[in-house]
């Protein structure tokens, strides 16, 4: 009984240190994204039945599953952190979306991601930073990629101050 409060504890501090991870990190802290902030950035990018969203460090999958459930998009999640990773399958799982949107426990800079019409990324900046050469080797021209909260080393195309969004096109 001990060993599975321990454990309990253990999982709880882990997510409360995910969510004050230090800004200067190479990897972005769980931020959640709402259901509002994911039709804003849907919206910013013009999602489609024809799109292949990417999301680098999808977290739960919030932005996948509403691109799939209101725009018929099919979408990849990239998740390095096994718990979002469990909690993002699980929901694909109760969503029925399996069809739609696969979740890979994977480090997004080892992913293929030419097959991305839309990325998403909610990422601090030192891995967009990184990030970059990326992007520039594996997207083609006219990929959408949508930053939430931060700058993306690229030309600016679009905003959208009220949910911080930043729209780039490759």
């Amino acid at each position: 009984m001990l060993e599975l409060f321990l454990l309990i504890g253990i999982v709880f501090l882990l997510i409360v240190l995910s969510m004050i991870w230090p800004p200067n990190s190479p990897w972005a802290p769980w931020w959640r994204t709402d259901e509002k902030t994911a039709e804003a950035i849907c919206r910013l990018a013009q999602v489609t039945e024809k799109d292949i969203v990417y999301d680098l460090g999808c977290g739960d999958g919030e932005v996948l599953l509403f691109a799939a459930r209101n725009y018929d998009s099919c979408g990849v999640g990239v998740e390095i952190d096994p718990l979002r990773t469990l909690i993002a399958q699980f929901r694909v799982w109760k969503n029925k979306m399996s069809k739609k949107v696969v979740i890979k426990r994977k480090n997004f800079f080892d992913e293929d991601i030419s097959r991305a019409t839309v990325v998403i990324v909610y990422l601090v900046p030192k891995a967009l930073q990184l990030l970059l050469p990326k992007f520039e080797r594996e997207l083609k021209k006219g990929t959408r990629i949508v930053s939430y909260r931060y700058d993306v080393p690229l030309k600016l195309k679009k905003s959208d101050t009220k949910y911080n969004l930043r729209l780039y096109v490759v």
